[in-house]
């Protein structure tokens, strides 16, 4: 069963910074693309952004320019580097590969890690 360990959620207030991090299996990590979703509240679950194998990068339009996403090939880990955060970015972050294994079934995600983005 794939597994997805997410890490480094919080609450903070505007203008503030996060860092997540997702380990997983070698499997997984070493032959996809790695990305972040985000899924907040009455809404869908949605790609932030996505590394390659190679370390292209791509961002969702309104987080451009304040995330950055990175993977370590060493630890099976990837990261998302979140500053200057806003309330819009308050949801619970997911990583999977993209497109993601397993497709929506929630059997093929991890908990997820919550943040919270408040004055």
């Amino acid at each position: 069963q794939v597994q997805f360990v997410e890490s480094g959620g919080g609450s903070v207030q505007p203008g503030g910074s996060l860092r997540l991090s997702c380990a997983t299996s070698g499997s997984i990590f070493s032959r996809n693309v790695m990305g972040w979703y985000r899924q907040a509240p009455g809404k869908q679950r949605e790609l932030v952004a996505h590394i390659t194998t190679g370390g292209n990068t791509n961002y969702k339009d309104s987080v451009k320019g304040r995330f950055t996403i990175s993977r370590d090939n060493a630890k099976n880990t990837v990261y998302l580097q979140m500053n200057s955060l806003k309330p819009e970015d308050t949801a619970v972050y997911y990583c999977n590969a993209d497109p993601p294994f397993g497709g929506w079934s929630p059997d093929f995600w991890g908990q997820g890690t919550q943040v919270t983005v408040s004055s």
